[in-house]
């Protein structure tokens, strides 16, 4: 690992009209570690992606990668880089090995070197038994593991993926991160994702916390997660304005309304259920409480939830979110 980042972006803003996709954004990325750019849809990580594989050119700032500007060394970045979309990228009519072969070919590559190159991500991406099969045929896992071969068949130092989990399984994610952990382990690959999947995050080495084009956080997520005062403490009721002025009058602790329920922060938070509930009789319907998660810094560092996490998206990250509830 060197001294100098791998990516390294200073003060670049970006605009579609009037609106701002990047606001004066700083942050910079090691080599050899897997980097997570979090953020709900609009939150800027997109423009990011674009950027940083130079299909666009920032407005303003810099943006470098492996010492290379992106805007004046755009060729050696893209020499360096591999790229996988969030959009399929494959042949569906032709077979595995011809979408490599037509890859390698893109990059100069042929003969031995080529198939050498070639067989090596086959059998490590456990798809040499489909090698003959057209891309039509694969499930979506296959595909995505296929897109993986294509993107580091040059043998790139940086890989950059664009919300790789799309579509995926549970079963076909681990696959994937436990391939994304075996290539910074062994080759020494940095590796940068986009996601909206804050269970997905969890399992970067860092994480970027986007929103509204600016940088709301950056470390470890148990760094980030220490940021958060104690336990979430959610409290349902029919007049949560109203609940919140009476916990804050009560016993002197910062409660707001985060989506139509009062939320606070407190250490030992099952030690406050009980609590509350003797409180305030009859005007409780629920009360959770959770260890912090990066759902919880988002919350306290915007005032309202990770708005674009669908349901569909949550439980596509594996179900629902740690806690306990007491009705």
């Amino acid at each position: 690992m060197t001294s100098s980042p791998a990516i390294d972006v200073v003060r670049v803003s970006h605009h579609y009209g009037q609106r701002q996709a990047l606001c004066d954004l700083d942050l910079a990325v090691r080599e050899g570690e897997i980097f997570a750019v979090v953020g709900p849809n609009g939150g800027g990580k997109t423009t990011l992606f674009r950027l940083l594989s130079t299909l666009l050119p920032p407005q303003s700032g810099q943006v470098r990668i492996l010492g290379h500007d992106v805007v004046t060394e755009t060729f050696a970045v893209r020499a360096l880089i591999g790229i996988v979309f969030q959009a399929p990228g494959l042949d569906r009519q032709l077979t595995v090995a011809e979408n490599l072969r037509h890859q390698g070919h893109l990059y100069g590559m042929s003969g031995l070197r080529l198939k050498q190159r070639q067989d090596d991500l086959l059998t490590r991406l456990r798809l040499s038994d489909r090698r003959d099969e057209r891309v039509a045929t694969l499930s979506g896992g296959l595909r995505r593991r296929v897109e993986l071969a294509k993107g580091m068949l040059h043998g790139p130092r940086l890989l950059l993926l664009d919300e790789p989990s799309t579509g995926l399984d549970p079963a076909a994610r681990r696959d994937l991160w436990d391939y994304l952990t075996t290539l910074r382990r062994e080759d020494g690959v940095t590796v940068v994702l986009t996601t909206h999947l804050l269970e997905e995050a969890e399992l970067a080495d860092r994480i970027a916390l986007l929103d509204a084009g600016k940088l709301l956080a950056l470390d470890t997520p148990d760094a980030l997660r220490a940021t958060v005062g104690g336990d979430a403490i959610t409290i349902r009721a029919r007049e949560p304005a109203a609940l919140a002025v009476e916990v804050r009058a009560r016993f002197g602790c910062a409660a707001e309304v985060v989506d139509d329920s009062v939320r606070l922060e407190q250490p030992d938070g099952h030690q406050w259920i009980a609590r509350l509930v003797e409180a305030f009789p009859g005007r409780i319907d629920a009360v959770t409480f959770s260890r912090p998660t990066l759902e919880d810094v988002f919350i306290d560092r915007t005032g309202h939830r990770f708005a674009h996490e669908t349901a569909e998206q949550r439980d596509a990250a594996g179900g629902k979110r740690r806690g306990k509830g007491y009705a």
